[in-house]
């Protein structure tokens, strides 16, 4: 009964977002021409059968903004039971401290080694 209201909100998101699906099919124009049967990469149309190389610095970032976004992950849940456990026990705080201070340390080797740099 404790995951009742999470499982509320996945079945109103699920059910948004099939909604949204449904009706924009039923609804929506129904244009068919040449041009949009072709393929296309990221709105661009591809030329040839080549792939293009892709800088390193693409994935880079990417895997820079999953580590700060799981920093957030577990940061904000913890901020929102903070009160609550600093009651119990103040290791709490200590923990998180390291856990904080890791992500920073790497943050700022990033910026140091010029990763975040897009040149």
């Amino acid at each position: 009964m404790d995951y009742l209201p999470v499982f509320v909100l996945m079945m109103a998101g699920a059910t948004v977002g099939a909604a949204a699906i449904i009706i924009s099919s039923v609804i929506g124009p129904r244009w068919r021409n040449a041009m949009k049967n072709q393929p296309f990469e990221c709105g661009v149309p591809a030329h040839s059968g080549v792939k293009q190389r892709v800088s390193v610095r693409f994935y880079l970032v990417a895997i820079l903004f999953l580590l700060f976004d799981v920093e957030i992950v577990f940061l904000v849940p913890w901020s929102i039971v903070y009160k609550d456990y600093l009651a119990v026990n103040n290791a709490i705080v200590w923990i998180m401290s390291v856990f904080f201070t890791l992500l920073v340390v790497g943050l700022i080797y990033e910026f140091r080694k010029g990763a975040l740099k897009w040149d």
